[in-house]
C-alpha cells in the first residue's frame, strides 16, 4: 500500500493464525491456509507527522480486511483486549474510522468468565467508532466491499489476544443469516446495538479523516491517559 510518498508493507494474518477463533470447525477443517487481512502500522505522510505522534505516544495505523466467507461465518479480526495505563485500573482506548466499505464492530466487557456488556456498531465509510476502556473488541466484514479502517492508539503497548484465543472467538459469531453466542462464556448478555461515535468535541466529525488530528493532537490525549476522560466515555454508548 502506499501512503503518501511511500510504499509500506503490511502485518499479514492468515486463516491459521485464526485458527482457535473460527466458528465454523467443520469447514475449518478441510480448508487451505490463506491470506484474511492486512495490518499497516506506525503510518505517517511525513517525518514531522511522525515525530510528532512519537512524542504524544501515539500510532497511526490502517487495516485492510477483503470480503471473504470462513464458512458461514463472516471474515474478521482475531479480537483483543488492551492492557492497563501503568498506575491505573483503566485499559488503553482505541478509536476507528471507515475509511472505505462497512465495519461491524463488537466490543465485550468481561468480568471474570463472563460478559457484562457487548456492545455491536455498524459503521459506514467517514464514522468513527471508539473503543471504550474496559472493553476488548474485533471488527467483521459482512459486506462484499473491501473494508480499509485506520485507527489511532497508545502506541507503547501489546495488545492481549490470549482470553478471546481461549474462548474460542468473541462473545458472538456473526454469520450469514444469524446471530450466535459463543457457549465458551458462563453467560453473556443480549447484543445492544449503538450508534457510530462521531463527537465533535474530539475532533471526530463523519466524513473528515482522523488522520489530520495530527496537527490538533491535543484532542487524542484520551488515548493515552483515558482515566482523565471519564465525562468522554460515560455517555458513548449509552
Amino acid at each position: 500500500m502506499e501512503f503518501g510518498t511511500k510504499r509500506v508493507k503490511p502485518n499479514i494474518r492468515t486463516l491459521f493464525d485464526m485458527k482457535d477463533v473460527i466458528y465454523d470447525r467443520k469447514w475449518l477443517s478441510s480448508a487451505e491456509n490463506f491470506e484474511l487481512y492486512y495490518m499497516y502500522r506506525d503510518l505517517s505522510l511525513s517525518k514531522n507527522d511522525a515525530a510528532v505522534a512519537k512524542e504524544h505516544g501515539l500510532r497511526y495505523d490502517i487495516t485492510v480486511i477483503p470480503p471473504c466467507m470462513l464458512g458461514c461465518e463472516f471474515v474478521k479480526t482475531a479480537g483483543h483486549y488492551h492492557p492497563c495505563v501503568p498506575g491505573t485500573d483503566v485499559t488503553f482506548p482505541e478509536v476507528y474510522e471507515v475509511l472505505s466499505g462497512e465495519a461491524h464492530y463488537v466490543m465485550q466487557q468481561p468480568d471474570n468468565n463472563s460478559i457484562k456488556d457487548v456492545i455491536l456498531v455498524k459503521a459506514q465509510q467517514g464514522d468513527k467508532v471508539i473503543i471504550p476502556p474496559g472493553y476488548g473488541h474485533l471488527t467483521i466484514n459482512a459486506s462484499n466491499k473491501v473494508l480499509k479502517m485506520a485507527n489511532w492508539v497508545a502506541r507503547d503497548f501489546e495488545s492481549i489476544y490470549s482470553p478471546i484465543k481461549e474462548k474460542g472467538g468473541g462473545a458472538y459469531f456473526i454469520l450469514t443469516d444469524e446471530i450466535v453466542r459463543n457457549p465458551s462464556y458462563d453467560n453473556v448478555p443480549e447484543l445492544r446495538v449503538s450508534a457510530p461515535t462521531n463527537i465533535k468535541e474530539s475532533g471526530f466529525v463523519k466524513n473528515r479523516e482522523m488522520y489530520g488530528l495530527v496537527r490538533d493532537i491535543g484532542k487524542l490525549k484520551f488515548l493515552t491517559e483515558p482515566h482523565e476522560y471519564g465525562w468522554l466515555f460515560k455517555e458513548l454508548y449509552g
